[in-house]
């Protein structure tokens, strides 16, 4: 989708048709964030697209739409956190929710933690780890999102676990979503999830995205997650 172009402007505009409240301050903190982000693209390599004509809709925006469409409350945690997408957007657009930004890779992390002092995001909180490490973590969780980190049948794996009980894990995926569902219907059914729900939706651009909403309805069992070269090389299937 790289060539999409948004002005901040546009990008206002696009929330306001979701029903997205967007303030001065997260104007303000919203404009800051892609600025950071091309600075610190030039030395770190966080993302393949940093100008923030494309930032606005192919992070920003594409970070922000899920908010309208399935409720998020209390502490959240974003696995694969990467540049801070989805979490550190949903941090700036709601300072009710706690959000751990889960990441593996040092460099990400000290720029996750510059975004965070230079926005003063008080109710972020970045963690360097994997996933599957965070047994302090496990079931802590009102929601557990992920975007561009694997497929879905993997995914699941590293992030139901850390979900508690009558909460949801929120997999944001593009337009192959629905396959990525399919093949991943019993890991999701093990790890303690009921009938996962598909939503479709579109960009301005036009660009398909798929919203996979998980309500976890018992514990995951205390054996998953397994180490990931195990989960990687042998996804949960039905036998």
């Amino acid at each position: 989708m790289i060539g999409a172009d948004m002005t901040i402007e546009e990008w206002k505009a696009a929330l306001q048709e979701a029903g997205i409240p967007c303030s001065a301050k997260m104007e303000q903190q919203t404009v800051r964030y892609a600025e950071m982000l091309k600075e610190w693209n030039q030395k770190f390599n966080l993302t393949a697209v940093d100008e923030p004509e494309e930032v606005y809709e192919i992070h920003m925006l594409d970070s922000l739409l899920p908010l309208a469409r399935v409720q998020v409350a209390g502490r959240v945690c974003d696995v694969g956190s990467g540049a801070g997408f989805p979490g550190m957007v949903w941090a700036i657009a709601r300072d009710d929710l706690e959000v751990v930004l889960l990441e593996p890779t040092g460099k990400r992390c000290t720029f996750l933690n510059a975004v965070k002092e230079e926005l003063g995001l008080d109710h972020v909180t970045v963690v360097n780890r994997r996933a599957e490490d965070c047994r302090m973590f496990r079931e802590g969780f009102d929601t557990v999102t992920a975007r561009a980190v694997a497929n879905l049948s993997v995914l699941s794996e590293l992030c139901v676990p850390l979900v508690k009980a009558g909460g949801r894990f929120v997999s944001l995926k593009g337009s192959k979503g629905a396959q990525e569902l399919s093949e991943a219907a019993y890991a999701l059914k093990v790890l303690g999830c009921n009938d996962p729900q598909l939503l479709s939706y579109q960009l301005p651009s036009g660009e398909g995205r798929t919203l996979i909403v998980c309500e976890k309805t018992s514990a995951t069992p205390s054996k998953y997650p397994r180490p990931f070269g195990t989960i990687k090389h042998s996804p949960l299937k039905e036998k």
